[in-house]
């Protein structure tokens, strides 16, 4: 429905590949259409509805020419130059050989890729250089990058809006990993394109969590449904119903930040998806969680814990600046790829978005290759 976002077609309707439309892309990237108020029918949209789907391949190409998109790599760059300088130092040699490869171990581990992550990438990388028969190091970190990349292909997906109305998105996460700030930021980024938004405060076990979320209502001027001291179940089941009411295009809830070891508050969350199911039988359509970048393995914990419990569709990854090491969505993504091949009928958890900063323009769509080439940049 919306330019930043992949349409979804209508139910009847099979809807088009993550291999197809491998990236979301921000309509500020997109230069055919500036917003839904200035565009043309013939750009294929009327209003805020998306009549005749962009083409996603060539918004893929304006985007990465797109001034925007350029200064966003360069941010997410700066924030992973720490582990990318530690990683490119390996290839600073005149030869291949065993002392490089237990050196790109150590570099690995230290970025939070993980044990099995990092054997993974060292066997690809050792074939790939064996069969091409390369003899330079920096070619060495060519063929990172790509077998990198590759592995993270399949956790890039656009966030789908627009089969159902509204569309209810339900985000999780632990104290501190900046859930209402994302939903804040992913608020905005809704409401820049024509989007209406109705924020549930569904975090009543935070101290302070409904005025926060208030604050991000004020500065999207978007409505918010709260209670003070309520239920979180009533307070998410009243905001779907008042979304369905008023024809609002999107419902965020914020959910307790918890700890997946804290039992009765994970249970919580359980009963908070099935309430929301007794106000609109097809929600949640979306359940995010939103994970630290700087937590390492702890994150992986956390999303195998978080989509035991509620089934995760989503991810969005917090803090990739600073101190950042980003290597645990390799992690992910191998977790990611061994649980489908274990289970073919369950795919991998795609991570929508990833965050550089705190201001509102600091959470952008997840691009595999992108983020390979910053992280050894």
């Amino acid at each position: 429905m919306f330019s930043f976002f992949k349409k979804k077609s209508p139910p009847a309707t099979p809807a088009a590949s993550a291999d197809a439309a491998p990236a979301a892309v921000p309509a500020s990237a997109q230069a055919p259409v500036a917003s839904p108020s200035s565009a043309r029918a013939s750009d294929g949209l009327i209003g805020s509805a998306l009549v005749t789907p962009i083409s996603l391949e060539l918004a893929v190409k304006a985007a990465a020419q797109a001034p925007e998109r350029q200064r966003w790599l360069a941010k997410l760059t700066s924030g992973l130059r720490k582990t990318g300088s530690s990683i490119s130092a390996v290839f600073g040699g005149t030869q291949i050989d065993d002392a490089l490869y237990e050196d790109l171990e150590t570099a690995l581990l230290m970025a939070d890729t993980g044990v099995k992550a990092t054997a993974y990438l060292l066997a690809e990388v050792k074939r790939r250089v064996k069969e091409s028969g390369v003899s330079n190091p920096v070619a060495v970190r060519n063929i990172l990058a790509d077998a990198l990349a590759q592995l993270l292909k399949p956790l890039e997906k656009p966030l789908v809006i627009g089969q159902y109305k509204p569309t209810v998105i339900m985000v999780a996460g632990v104290n501190g990993a900046g859930k209402t700030t994302s939903i804040g930021k992913l608020t905005r980024h809704l409401a820049n394109e024509g989007a209406t938004v109705l924020l549930a405060a569904a975090d009543t076990f935070r101290a302070a969590a409904r005025e926060q979320l208030s604050v991000w209502a004020d500065r999207n001027t978007v409505e918010i449904i709260s209670q003070e001291g309520g239920d979180p179940a009533a307070v998410s089941f009243d905001a779907v119903s008042a979304g369905k009411a008023r024809g609002k295009d999107v419902v965020l809830v914020d959910t307790a930040g918890r700890l997946p070891t804290q039992l009765h508050l994970m249970e919580e969350l359980k009963r908070i998806k099935r309430v929301v199911q007794k106000a609109d039988a097809t929600a949640p359509h979306e359940i995010l969680l939103v994970i630290d970048g700087n937590t390492g393995q702890n994150a992986l914990s956390q999303v195998k814990s978080f989509d035991e419990a509620l089934q995760l569709t989503g991810l969005i990854v917090t803090k990739l600046d600073g101190t950042a090491k980003g290597g645990v969505l390799a992690a992910i993504a191998l977790w990611a790829r061994e649980r489908q091949e274990a289970s073919p009928a369950l795919r991998p958890v795609p991570v929508y978005f990833i965050g550089v900063g705190e201001q509102l323009d600091d959470l952008e769509t997840f691009n595999a290759r992108e983020f390979a080439q910053a992280l050894l940049a």
